[in-house]
């Protein structure tokens, strides 16, 4: 589907949006003479139009997917609207425009133009594909706000631009960092943990499904891992090595934001859960070095083996969790109606809640604070240092006797 000329879109009733990889528009729109355009003899980039300009911005981003997918999506949204909503190219917006294009954000109108219809999440190349999946809230506006203006800055360094029209937004006074609150606490989690445990297991599919959303909290909760972490590794990224003592210890090498990698104590309860979850595939249960295998596994085929190779989206392992969650605030609501808050806050819990009540239930346990930073990549780590190498044995040691998952059942 190619966007129509501003002229054509005016017999239409709703023209629709298309997704930026397939995104052709005409001259009057491309931003080839934009009013924002900086001189030819200014520029730094070989971008001859708006398209070209934000693909030059976001290939910057290309060693971090999450990133690319995260900054494109508001780089899209605002291309499109500026298309379709004012009929004129992005590198034609004014400071006023962007105003406008803020309070479009926390109310996307018409709904049926630019809002996904349902819940149910479409593949770029569907022709129902919408740009947003509801109005966004505060902070949400305020992050697209973050980004764009990031791109406009960028693209004025750059000489593709004379001036960032979102220079002249009013400055705020940045916040003081507030306390993290998107966590639950271990009472919250026993019940989640009480839900994942009380899931059917008659067929094969319901028990790969089962095992799969235990292994997943696993791995979340005692890895503290992103759920971007959890669909880019592979199980051959378990390794064990021997300290200076002899004592065999478990790792999981993860790559995370900005291309890092550290290394995940892997401890005897993140081992053993990696073995159940091998051995319901019928897989051995401890993986080869180099295999490729994803650490999460898809049930999807006949008797739930065909394809358990494929790596899942995001997307998909949210909507796991998402199920998990929304099981646990049923049970939580089934007690009854002195439970709907606790109930309410488990059915908002995401993949980064667990991340963040790792890190909370690691300290309340009282585990070093450089280990947490440590174990959730907030300092990089080298591998190759004698010294750092004691450092992380002390680490994994600290981890392994504070910091347990423990489910009810072993087998």
């Amino acid at each position: 589907m190619e966007l129509l000329p501003i002229k054509s879109l005016a017999s239409l009733s709703a023209p629709m949006p298309t997704p930026l990889e397939r995104l052709h528009l005409p001259p009057a729109q491309s931003g080839a003479a934009g009013s924002n355009r900086a001189p030819a003899t200014a520029t730094r980039i070989a971008a001859a139009d708006d398209l070209a300009a934000v693909t030059a911005w976001l290939a910057r981003y290309a060693d971090s997917p999450a990133t690319v997918s995260a900054y494109r999506r508001e780089v899209e949204r605002l291309l499109l609207w500026a298309v379709l909503q004012l009929g004129k190219p992005l590198s034609s917006l004014t400071h006023e425009d962007l105003l406008v294009y803020e309070r479009f954000l926390a109310d996307p109108q018409p709904r049926a133009r630019w809002v996904l219809a349902g819940s149910k999440k479409l593949g770029r190349h569907h022709p129902d594909w919408r740009p947003f999946a509801g109005p966004l809230s505060p902070a949400s506006v305020r992050h697209a706000l973050v980004i764009l203006n990031a791109l406009f800055a960028w693209l004025t360094e750059a000489g593709y631009l004379a001036g960032n029209p979102l220079a002249l937004a009013r400055r705020r006074r940045a916040p003081t960092q507030p306390r993290i609150t998107r966590y639950l606490s271990h009472d919250l989690w026993e019940t989640v943990k009480d839900t994942v445990e009380a899931m059917p297991t008659e067929t094969v599919r319901e028990r790969l499904h089962a095992v799969r959303c235990r292994w997943l909290l696993t791995v979340l909760y005692l890895g503290g891992l992103r759920a971007a972490e959890v669909t880019g590794t592979a199980m051959g990224a378990f390794f064990c090595r021997r300290d200076a003592q002899g004592v065999e210890r478990w790792w999981l090498e993860v790559t995370g934001k900005g291309n890092k990698t550290r290394l995940v104590p892997a401890t005897d309860e993140l081992i053993a859960e990696l073995a159940r979850y091998r051995r319901a595939h019928g897989l051995t249960p401890t993986p080869h070095p180099g295999e490729t295998r994803p650490l999460l596994l898809s049930v999807i085929g006949r008797e739930g083996r065909e394809h358990r190779d494929k790596s899942l989206s995001r997307g998909a392992l949210h909507l796991i969790l998402k199920e998990v969650f929304g099981l646990a605030a049923a049970r939580l609501r089934a007690r009854g109606p002195e439970w709907a808050a606790q109930a309410d806050i488990l059915a908002s819990a995401s993949a980064h809640w667990l991340r963040h009540t790792a890190g909370s239930h690691m300290t309340d346990r009282q585990v070093d604070l450089r280990y947490v930073r440590d174990n959730f990549g907030h300092a990089s780590i080298s591998t190759t240092s004698g010294y750092l190498h004691s450092e992380e044995d002390a680490r994994h040691e600290a981890t392994q006797a504070r910091h347990r998952i423990g489910w009810a059942s072993k087998t």
